[in-house]
């Protein structure tokens, strides 16, 4: 398999010359399968420069599995060109919207009102397809397999398992570790903290032999302590959890959209410091800050 990362900001794009070095567009990751299949992870503004490498390439078949529909995740769905070139097929994965009541078939219905965008769905002159996932339910997408996995955010997430040929490779969207509601001293601490040991041992048990953990890593530990609830992970925890899984490679991504890249070097540093991290010693992962244009081949 072959990763390429087209956007790794967090909440909204944030371009300029203190993020040019790691980049400003928003969540998009391209994963090529080793028969070439197109699977894309999220559809932030960086799928817009997926798009343009992409015309190179004509006629494209692409898999987009949209972890949730936050906008960051979502908008640049619209100007993903393939969507207006006859002879596409464009076919958009995720899961179904407690609150509306739909699946994600309602994606660009809500985007492409005319009150927010210029052009209709039916002008689109691709092939779209929708398919509403069910959480554990593998999709087979050429010779790989896509796996949708519940994690914990505001709204339903869902993390993706892309597993080909002997490898595989985990994006989280965005993840807050559970944590426990109560105060230890509270009569339902113990409950609930089995409740989430159980849900957080479930989800590592799906990542077995994982190679590749991809995890938002927007704060860092300090900085969450006044962000609970938001729905993001931490630098610290996603260390913790790439050794707890034994994982080859952490890709730390979901960038705080206000940290320069100077900013962003030294939160990682202080991370990597304060879990005395050792590359090179037997069992430590290689840890990595994503950046637009890395490229990880499996």
């Amino acid at each position: 398999m072959k990763i390429h990362f087209w956007g790794v900001r967090g909440s909204i794009p944030s371009p300029g010359p203190h993020t040019f070095r790691y980049g400003g567009n928003t969540t998009c990751i391209e994963v090529r399968s080793d028969d070439g299949s197109l699977i894309i992870l999220d559809a932030g503004t960086g799928i817009f420069p997926l798009a343009q490498a992409l015309l190179k390439q004509m006629p494209v078949q692409a898999q987009v599995f949209i972890t949730h529909t936050h906008w960051d995740h979502i908008q640049g769905l619209p100007f993903f060109t393939q969507l207006y070139i006859p002879g596409n097929t464009v076919r958009i994965h995720g899961g179904y919207d407690v609150v509306a009541g739909r699946g994600i078939d309602q994606i660009m219905e809500v985007q492409l009102q005319y009150s927010y965008f210029p052009v209709r769905e039916v002008e689109m002159m691709a092939r779209i397809e929708y398919e509403t996932l069910s959480i554990g339910e593998p999709v087979t997408v050429g010779d790989a397999t896509v796996t949708p996995l519940l994690l914990n955010h505001p709204v339903v997430n869902f993390g993706y398992r892309v597993a080909c040929n002997g490898k595989s490779v985990f994006f989280t969207g965005d993840h807050e570790a559970w944590t426990n509601m109560y105060a230890p001293q509270d009569e339902g601490y113990a409950e609930y903290q089995q409740m989430i040991d159980a849900q957080q041992g479930q989800l590592d048990q799906a990542l077995a032999g994982l190679d590749v953990l991809i995890a938002d890593s927007s704060y860092t530990a300090a900085e969450y302590a006044t962000k609970v609830g938001w729905g993001h992970g931490t630098l610290e925890g996603n260390i913790a959890w790439a050794r707890r899984l034994g994982v080859k490679k952490l890709i730390c991504t979901h960038h705080e959209p206000t940290r320069s890249d100077d900013d962003l070097e030294r939160a990682f540093a202080a991370a990597l410091e304060a879990a005395e991290y050792a590359p090179g010693r037997p069992g430590e992962p290689e840890i990595l800050l994503s950046r637009e244009g890395l490229e990880l081949v499996l």
